[in-house]
């Protein structure tokens, strides 16, 4: 999971009682990256719910996301199974494929009579429970709920708008004027031309600012119309159109013409006392790309117009599934379930993500709250010590109140932020289910659709190919010998 939001908004909780269960073991595997320190064994996220209900665990922990998956493949193919998956990182492909082979339980006819947090918000949300069902009607993966998923947003400098008394762009046209205004007219009054107007990185970034010519697809080009018909970006007019305004922006040098090149790591300030350079940029919040320090800087650019709309990409829609599972060698799945069922509550997040009031942090009289450690701490050694929801997704629910009841107006603003995105976005394609057949031959597809399509649109942007109606043509027509059709075909199957 990116860090961008994630560790930012890390929450608190009260601690919760439950029943008291009989001491039982399961083994538990999964996975949580090195980077943010958990330690299953050693980790007070767990030992709390133990003394709680009774459940120990015995742990076989991946810290490399290349190893977590190659221990899947191993155990699958062996039968050598743990109990439980937790943090699995299971995709649909995966879920589909263990459930098939009997390694996975289903696990609908539990959720009702041990999962009645879960079965709340399921029955709240018809299109949770659709987005975690199979075509036969099992669940065999419980996800992470997230109304607030980190997004792709754009986030522009406010305060060179108030410097150069600017308005906030509303479409196309006026996001080029500002740009223009921001390469030309020193925003950050520091006597040199050093602004970089719209930094980016790569086609993926940039195809998120095809919403202001109405483009909004997942990232094979694919969106559901209002008709249910499966569609495609990659070959319209309006891309067309997209792709011309960008070459338009990179020839007045208002692109950035290392965003093709770059990595992150060499975009990102860090220095608390820089002058910024960077007018708009796409990340989860500023603190991708610039310190804590200019948080103030940066608003959310809202969603631009297009023929009276605003619409954009819901990067991650609210499910994350593939976050937990209990396989074939499980004995008392009802146990595990009620366990794991205290995730999808408030009490149950609070605890994963923040701890235990009156150690790790402090609730104020207002209900909003903060770490009792310096930040500094928190970050080397809270959050890798006393809470587990950080890393991988974990299983649960992450309520929009409790993300914003941290005591701090930074984080307020950014999460207020994301709400407001969300009231424009739109998930592009539903999450379905392939067949082990079809998604291998959506793969095989993607592999030379996908690479030449973003290698042919960067070189509509940089000019490497000029634009017109004999390239196009040659460029559409290419799409369909790698087979677009045949992956339409695929994707409206899936969802028919």
């Amino acid at each position: 999971m990116q860090r961008g939001i994630a560790w930012l908004l890390l929450l608190c909780m009260l601690l919760f009682a439950v029943p008291a269960m009989a001491q039982e073991s399961f083994t538990m595997a999964g996975y949580d990256d090195s980077s943010v320190g958990h330690v299953w064994e050693d980790n007070l996220f767990f030992q709390r719910m133990e003394e709680k209900t009774g459940v120990h665990f015995t742990f076989d922990q991946s810290t490399e996301y290349s190893e977590w998956q190659q221990k899947k493949e191993s155990m699958f193919a062996s039968g050598e199974l743990p109990e439980v998956l937790f943090k699995a990182e299971l995709s649909t492909e995966e879920i589909l494929r263990y459930y098939e082979a009997g390694q996975l339980l289903d696990l609908r006819p539990y959720i009702e009579s041990c999962m009645p947090n879960l079965s709340a918000l399921l029955a709240e949300h018809p299109d949770w429970e659709a987005a975690i069902t199979l075509p036969d009607g099992s669940i065999p993966a419980l996800p992470t709920l997230n109304p607030l998923q980190n997004n792709n947003a754009m986030w522009i400098n406010q305060t060179w708008l108030d410097t150069l008394g600017l308005d906030m762009p509303t479409d196309a046209e006026s996001l080029a004027e500002v740009l223009r205004a921001f390469k030309t007219q020193d925003p950050n009054r520091n006597g040199k031309q050093d602004e970089v107007p719209l930094s980016y990185m790569g086609m993926w970034d940039l195809r998120f600012l095809g919403h202001a010519f109405g483009l909004v697809s997942n990232d094979y080009g694919v969106y559901l119309d209002d008709q249910g018909q499966v569609q495609t970006t990659l070959n319209t007019d309006e891309n067309r159109a997209f792709l011309t305004w960008l070459h338009e922006l990179w020839e007045e040098e208002l692109l950035d013409h290392d965003g093709f090149t770059t990595m992150d790591t060499l975009r990102q300030i860090t220095d608390s006392d820089a002058v910024m350079t960077y007018g708009v940029f796409f990340g989860p919040t500023p603190l991708n790309l610039v310190p804590a320090s200019a948080l103030d800087e940066y608003v959310l650019l809202p969603p631009l117009e297009y023929q009276g709309q605003q619409i954009y990409r819901d990067l991650l829609g609210d499910v994350v599934p593939g976050s937990f599972a209990l396989t074939s060698a499980c004995q008392d799945p009802e146990t595990m379930l009620r366990w794991v069922d205290y995730l999808y509550s408030v009490e149950g997040s609070r605890l994963a993500q923040s701890g235990l009031e009156g150690v790790e942090y402090t609730i104020n009289a207002d209900g909003t709250w903060y770490w009792i450690a310096d930040i500094e701490t928190v970050a080397s050694s809270v959050l890798a010590d006393a809470t587990i929801a950080d890393g991988a997704n974990t299983p649960g629910y992450y309520p929009v109140e409790l993300q914003l009841s941290y005591d701090s107006s930074d984080t307020q603003r950014m999460v207020s932020a994301m709400q407001e995105l969300k009231t424009y976005t739109v998930l592009p394609y539903p999450m379905v289910y392939l067949s082990a057949e079809d998604q291998a031959r959506v793969n095989e597809i993607q592999l030379e659709l996908g690479s030449y399509s973003e290698t042919a649109m960067i070189r509509f942007v940089t000019g490497d190919i000029p634009l017109d109606d004999s390239s196009w043509s040659a460029y559409t027509s290419q799409l369909e010998n790698l087979h677009l059709q045949e992956m339409l075909t695929i994707w409206q199957k899936a969802v028919d």
